[in-house]
Parts: C-alpha cells; sequence; structure tokens
C-alpha cells in the first residue's frame, strides 16, 4: 500500500476573533499535493476568514501555518503568493479597465532595468497560460470588463499560474457559469491537479463535491468539525448534518396537493411577450398561491422574460397583464404599482443597498407610507422593516445592522421583506439561493412556499433543475429563447428537463 505524500500546507489550531465575535476557533485544515480538499460549512461557519488567513489578508490570533514542512508567518497577500498560494474570490480582484495582459502581470510586471514594463513579453506570457487553461479565443489586450463572468474567472486564474503557484483556492467558482462553463472549468482543474497542484474548492453544491473532490472537510460556528472525509463515500446526509447541527432529510416544503391547486382568476397574464435576439413569444398566466418556474440554460432567456415583465427591458411584442390591466411597457414603475417585485440575480449589485441598513433597505420602496410633510417618520419606518423581517425570521433581529454584515440567505430575506412591506402580488424570483448554504436554502424554500401558500403569485427563474422541479407547481422549459415544453412539476424529473433543455423542440 502506498504511502500518502506529506502534506503540502498544515493549519493547526487556527483561531480568529472580530470585535464581538469568535471566527475561528482552534481550526485544523491539512491539503495534499495534487488534490482537491472541500471546505463546506454554511454562511457564517467560518470559510472566508480560514481562506482570508491562508491569504495573508487576515493575521491570526493564534495556531500555526506549515508550508512543505516549514512553518510559516503569512504577513500579507504577497507573502503568500511569494510561497506559491493563489486565492480566486468569488467577487473576483480585477480592475475592469486594465487590459487581460495587465491584470495576469499586475504587481509583477516583466521589466527591462527593473522598470520599463516588457508589454510584449506579458502579452505573449498572458497569451501561453490562456492557451494552457483550454481558452486561446481571450485576447490578451482586450480590457477585462469587456469580459464575460466566465472569461473573467479564467483571467483570474490565468493570474494565478503566472507566479509559480502550488495551490489554488477557489471560493464558489462556479456560481456565475452555465453548466459547459463549469465543465470546462473543472477540466482545468483536473489538469491542475494532475501536475502537482493542490486545489481547495469551496462550494455550496454539495453536487460539485462528488465530481471534483479528494477529501473534504466541514466547518460549524468557527470549528472543524470534520476533516480529511472522503468526498465520494461520505453520505450527503451525513453532510449536511454536519454543517447544519441536525438532519435535513428534504429540503423542500410540502407542494399543495393537486386537489387544491391554484384556480382563481390570472393575477399575471403574459402575452406573446418577446424581444428581438432574447426570446422569443412567450405566454403564460400565474395565479395567486401558485409558483411557475422557468427552467432552462444560462442565455436561454429566463432572466430576460422577467426582467421584461418587471419593465426593467422593453419588449419587442407582446404585453404584461396584472389583474386585466395592461402594464405600460418597459416601466419598472408601472410594475412596482400593480404589484410586481423582483429579486434580482445579483442581489448585491442590484438588489441591496449594501452600504446602508436592513431598515433602509426594507422600505426603500414604501418610503412614501412613512413621509409626512416631506420628513421621514423614522419611528413608523423602524417598526415597520422589524415586523417584515421578523415574519421571515431574518437574522440578525437588528434592522439597524449594515446589510453587508449578513450571511448571503438573510440577504435575500431582506429583498423578499422589501416586497412584502410593499404588498407586492407578484414575486419575482431569479436564482433564489445563489450563494446561500444548505440550511438557509432550506429557510428560504419553505418561507417562499409560505408565501405561495397565503396567496402570493411566484414566478421562478434557477439554474438549479432540482431547485424549480422542488418549488414550482408548474415548469415551463427554455431552450434557446423558446419555451420548449410547459407541465406540471410533478410530470418532470431532472434528466426530463436536461433531456428537453439540450435537445427538445416545440411541444406542450
Amino acid at each position: 500500500m502506498a504511502t500518502p505524500e506529506p502534506p503540502l500546507l498544515t493549519m493547526s489550531g487556527i483561531t480568529k476573533s472580530f470585535p464581538g465575535v469568535r471566527a475561528l476557533d482552534g481550526v485544523d485544515l491539512e491539503v495534499r499535493p495534487g488534490e482537491v480538499h472541500c471546505l463546506l460549512g454554511q454562511n457564517g461557519a467560518g470559510k472566508s476568514t480560514l481562506i482570508k488567513v491562508l491569504a495573508g489578508a487576515h493575521q491570526p490570533d493564534g495556531g500555526t501555518i506549515t508550508w512543505r514542512g516549514e512553518r510559516v508567518v503569512l504577513r500579507s497577500p504577497i507573502a503568500a503568493m511569494r510561497l506559491g498560494i493563489a486565492t480566486i474570490y468569488q467577487e473576483l480582484d480585477l480592475v475592469e479597465g486594465l487590459s487581460v495582459a495587465e491584470n495576469v502581470f499586475l504587481g509583477h510586471e516583466p521589466t527591462t532595468a527593473g522598470f520599463v514594463v516588457r508589454r510584449r513579453t506579458a502579452r505573449a506570457t498572458t497569451a501561453a497560460l490562456l492557451r494552457r487553461l483550454g481558452h486561446p479565443e481571450i485576447d490578451p489586450a482586450r480590457a477585462v470588463g469587456d469580459l464575460s463572468a466566465a472569461q473573467q474567472q479564467i483571467v483570474s486564474m490565468a493570474r494565478a499560474l503566472s507566479h509559480d503557484v502550488r495551490l489554488i483556492v477557489m471560493d464558489e467558482p462556479s456560481a456565475a457559469l452555465d453548466p459547459d462553463e463549469t465543465t470546462n472549468l473543472f477540466r482545468i482543474v483536473g489538469d491542475l491537479t494532475a501536475d502537482g497542484v493542490a486545489v481547495v474548492h469551496i462550494s455550496h453544491r454539495l453536487e460539485e463535491i462528488r465530481r471534483i473532490g479528494d477529501r473534504v472537510t466541514v466547518l460549524k460556528d468557527g470549528r472543524a468539525v470534520a476533516g480529511g472525509l472522503p468526498a465520494d463515500a461520505t453520505p450527503t446526509r451525513d453532510i449536511v448534518a454536519m454543517m447544519t447541527g441536525r438532519n435535513v432529510e428534504y429540503v423542500f416544503p410540502d407542494r399543495p396537493p393537486p386537489a387544491r391547486a391554484a384556480t382563481g382568476a390570472p393575477v399575471l397574464t403574459v402575452e406573446g411577450l418577446a424581444r428581438e435576439g432574447e426570446f422569443a413569444p412567450v405566454d403564460l398566466e400565474l395565479r395567486p398561491g401558485e409558483i411557475v418556474g422557468l427552467a432552462g440554460l444560462v442565455g436561454s432567456g429566463r432572466s430576460e422574460i422577467l426582467e421584461t415583465v418587471y419593465g426593467a427591458r422593453r419588449p419587442t411584442a407582446g404585453r404584461v397583464v396584472v389583474d386585466g390591466r395592461p402594464l405600460r411597457p418597459g416601466s419598472v414603475r408601472a410594475a412596482v404599482r400593480a404589484g410586481i417585485g423582483l429579486a434580482p440575480e445579483e442581489r448585491k449589485a442590484q438588489g441591496l443597498l449594501m452600504l446602508e441598513s436592513v431598515t433602509r433597505n426594507v422600505t426603500v420602496s414604501s418610503l412614501s407610507r412613512f413621509s409626512r410633510a416631506g420628513w421621514i417618520d423614522r419611528s413608523a419606518e423602524r417598526a415597520a422593516a422589524r415586523a417584515a423581517t421578523r415574519e421571515l425570521s431574518l437574522r440578525p433581529d437588528n434592522p439597524a445592522a449594515r446589510v453587508r454584515t449578513l450571511s448571503g440567505g438573510n440577504q435575500q430575506k431582506a429583498v423578499l421583506a422589501r416586497w412584502l412591506l410593499r404588498g407586492c402580488r407578484v414575486l419575482l424570483l431569479d436564482e433564489p439561493t445563489r450563494g446561500v448554504d444548505v440550511g438557509a436554502r432550506a429557510e428560504l424554500y419553505a418561507v417562499i412556499r409560505r408565501l405561495a401558500d397565503e396567496g402570493l403569485a411566484v414566478l421562478l427563474v434557477s439554474s438549479e433543475v432540482p431547485e424549480v422541479l422542488g418549488l414550482a407547481d408548474r415548469v415551463l422549459v427554455l431552450r434557446e429563447g423558446r419555451v420548449v415544453h410547459t407541465a406540471p412539476a410533478r410530470e418532470l424529473d431532472e434528466h426530463r428537463v436536461l433531456d428537453l433543455v439540450m435537445e427538445g423542440s416545440p411541444t406542450t
């Protein structure tokens, strides 16, 4: 039996505290050369703090770090990078106004005589790195801001490989990628590990752990509750129980039986709605208490349909009708006044005021309720926000907290609370659980189902087919901008939806 290689990295007894919070409480982590080591845990478990300690961005209060058999102190990100440790964060730290090559070599530009940047060398080396990563089509001279999210992630990996990197930390690398892009990313990871590079992979998608992981470490409340578990042999139920401290038998709430299916008059009717080049004419009806899901790949027109219903995009054909009254095309104000709310895919950039309080984020669409003679009744505003957030069990129960300090699940609850306070009747949800951990997902699913049971109409978009099938009453399957199938969710399974998404032809 072969003896395992000595660890590349060992973190022992790592502690880190912030005012009022012990983020890490004696965490151990061991990573071997050429392995994919998956780091799991709910939001707030300590994953981000741990990788920032590893990246040199945070200094630990206690514990030791051993790198290739020698004890080290990582005093800065530059120190970590010089050792061969690169971190690719979920929110990529690229400079959009600079070129691809300038980003790849930012901070360690090839120079002549120590100060003249050799731009031709930088571009040629960048092109070679991009070819190694399977993306020769990315132009090293192109501005990073002009690239897609998937291409920007490749640029971040090229930047890591421009150093003599031996360990890459990847935080939610597939969160903004479609299935083909994710497959390519995992191919790249396989090539890197075959060359002996180790990868620490953070993801909320447990299916990814099975797909590329070798071993798993689980964090909960700042502690490692399990370390070095085999990724392919540890039951999902056990992993979820370790992450949450409880067994999650079935994360989706019960769907109403067919006898209780929504039968009232439609609150939302979409008639022949289309946008040239984005999606073909769509017809759908949504009744109070009903959840309708849109399933399809990224680029199939799902998000564009939601944004057009919301008025953020102007249709080239068709109309949106609420309670029998057509809405003015391309008008968000008209949609909101009619009772439509949107929780967008990019909630941090499009749905939240990250530097403002929970109260302001919840009341921002309803401020006229608290305005008297041009003055806002702050007491009434706070009371209304607290009532709305308590209804959704938002934590912490502190309306004065900055929304940027909340976990992903609670940030999403803040968006939902805004529309509840507004009294919306139609809720549009675009990727409602992106970046949300397993336990918080179960809570959000229960909230969405309860709101529907109370009469809210929900139109849902998700890249995760099980999520659409688990939450929706009816599903519209989209392929290349067209609805190729419509059916009750009970009549579909994941394989059938994926077959339709990849090969389907229009049918009902």
